[in-house]
C-alpha cells in the first residue's frame, strides 16, 4: 500500500473518531441538560407545595389570633355581665329592709356579696 493511502485512511479514522467523541459528549451533555431541567422542574413544584403549605399555616394562625381575640372579648363580656350581676344583687340587698347587711363577719372576702340573714 502506498504511504498516502495509509496516511489518509489514519486521518479518516481520526476525522470519524473526533466525530463520534464529540457526538457522544453532545448526547451527554443533552441528557445531563434534561436531567438538570427535571430537577429545576420537581422543585418548583415542591416550592409551589411548600408556599401553599405555609400559606395555610399562616391562614390557620390569623383564625387562631382572631378566635383569641373573641374569646377575650366574650370573656371581658362575661365578666362584665358577673360584675353587673353583683351589683344588682347588692344594691338588692341594700334596699331589701330582711336582709341584715350590718351584720356581716369581717372574713368575709372583698369579692363576696353579703347576703341575707337568717
Amino acid at each position: 500500500m502506498d504511504t498516502t493511502v495509509v496516511v489518509a485512511i489514519i486521518a479518516a479514522a481520526l476525522v470519524v473518531l473526533v466525530v463520534v467523541l464529540l457526538l457522544g459528549r453532545r448526547a451527554s451533555t443533552n441528557r445531563r441538560r434534561t436531567k438538570a431541567a427535571e430537577h429545576r422542574e420537581q422543585a418548583g413544584a415542591a416550592q409551589l407545595e411548600a408556599d401553599r403549605r405555609a400559606a395555610e399555616a399562616q391562614e390557620r394562625s390569623a383564625r387562631a389570633k382572631q378566635e383569641q381575640l373573641a374569646a377575650e372579648e366574650a370573656r371581658a363580656d362575661a365578666d362584665a355581665a358577673a360584675a353587673r350581676a353583683s351589683e344588682l344583687h347588692a344594691k338588692a340587698d341594700d334596699i331589701d329592709p330582711d336582709v341584715d347587711t350590718d351584720d356581716v363577719d369581717d372574713d368575709v372576702a372583698d369579692d363576696e356579696v353579703p347576703r341575707r340573714s337568717a
